[in-house]
């Protein structure tokens, strides 16, 4: 079997509840969304290349070309030493896209002890259904219309919360399930206000990540502090856990 990656290397996670936690990082290439926030546009089309860091946490690189036969996957996983990692992180890019990749991967590494942790946009749910039996962690991008938009522009952004809640159900066969929004200045009361009404009505014990967007090119400014703890403030009377925690990969400069 083989798979469309971008990279794969040992760091720590960056953003969410696990925050510093040690995660071996296995991106795969494509994705059907556009996030003006995103950190990785170049994640957004099938890679050329994917690239393999050759031990643990020197940031060398090897490269191969894809479609990146998953034996040399699993052959690069064991030079960083997966098991020593506490999770896995199965990221994009979408690697929902690639459900037969990831079940294979998440099955073979989670064998060797790490917690697996996908990473999705939270739209796939017919490709969440195929994987689900080897996840430990989903966490979920609750996708907001205000700066995401599909990439094939033919469904409007209108649909994301219907299409959030089936996933979500899906989603909570795993033994962990977490929500994260991005919130830009653009995001609406009534966007978040949605959000809440649906994640409450499948559970109020849900955690829910509400994560300031780093600023980039498109995006150059965050909500204002105001702004973010009165929503943190407005959720909690809805939802049990709402955590406010920004990115901290940006501040010592890994991916």
């Amino acid at each position: 079997m083989e798979a469309n990656l971008v990279e794969m290397f040992s760091s720590v996670q960056g953003e969410g509840p696990y925050v510093g936690t040690s995660t071996l990082f296995v991106r795969f290439g494509a994705c059907d969304l556009r996030c003006r926030w995103c950190d990785s546009p170049h994640t957004w089309r099938p890679a050329r290349r994917a690239r393999f860091e050759t031990s643990r946490g020197s940031g060398i690189f090897v490269e191969h070309a894809n479609p990146v036969a998953l034996e040399t996957l699993f052959e690069a996983a064991e030079r960083l030493d997966v098991a020593a990692h506490r999770f896995v992180s199965l990221t994009g890019g979408e690697p929902l896209l690639q459900p037969e990749a990831v079940a294979s991967v998440a099955k073979q590494l989670r064998s060797r002890g790490s917690r697996i942790h996908l990473e999705t946009h939270g739209l796939a749910t017919e490709a969440l259904e195929r994987v689900i039996d080897q996840i430990d962690l989903v966490c979920m991008d609750w996708k907001l219309a205000s700066d995401v938009c599909f990439a094939d522009e033919t469904r409007s952004g209108e649909v994301f919360d219907t299409l959030h809640e089936d996933f979500l159900r899906i989603a909570r066969q795993a033994p962990e399930v977490i929500v994260k929004v991005v919130v830009t200045p653009a995001s609406t009361d009534a966007e978040i206000d949605a959000l809440a009404q649906r994640v409450a009505a499948i559970s109020p014990e849900i955690p829910l990540i509400l994560q300031p967007v780093t600023p980039t090119k498109h995006v150059p400014e965050r909500p204002s502090a105001e702004r973010l703890l009165a929503l943190t403030t407005h959720l909690e009377r809805r939802l049990r856990d709402v955590r406010l925690i920004p990115q901290t990969h940006p501040i010592y400069g890994a991916l």
